[in-house]
């Protein structure tokens, strides 16, 4: 069975991009096929919004880029994390995990609240 589509909420590309790009150098189409796999098959980024997002990464400093031979043989840019994406990315994920954690508390009481 196909699993969903699911939409990325607003900011959450660039949060996921800085996280595959910290586990090493990585060009932008390992980065939507990581996302992919990682999230079984869950989320999938189209290349209309990995792009700009990858180009608006690295102008704000968060990323730095390199051409270099993919496995594939062909060049590609690859893309590695900087100091200042790296505190990016641990903002980012705070953040995120205050927000999943008060939407999970506001799920819960609406699941209680229907229990009754």
């Amino acid at each position: 069975m196909d699993a969903p589509n699911t939409d990325l909420p607003q900011g959450t590309l660039d949060l996921l991009i800085l996280q595959v790009a910290a586990l090493g150098p990585v060009h932008g189409y390992a980065i939507a096929q990581r996302i992919q796999q990682i999230s079984r098959d869950a989320l999938r980024v189209q290349q209309g919004s990995l792009y700009p997002a990858l180009h608006r990464l690295e102008n704000k400093g968060f990323l730095t880029a390199d051409w270099k031979e993919s496995e594939t043989g062909r060049e590609a840019k690859f893309y590695k994390l900087t100091a200042k994406g790296r505190r990016q990315l641990q903002s980012e994920t705070e953040n995120w995990r205050r927000v999943a954690e008060a939407v999970g508390l506001i799920l819960r009481l609406a699941d209680e609240d229907a229990a009754s």
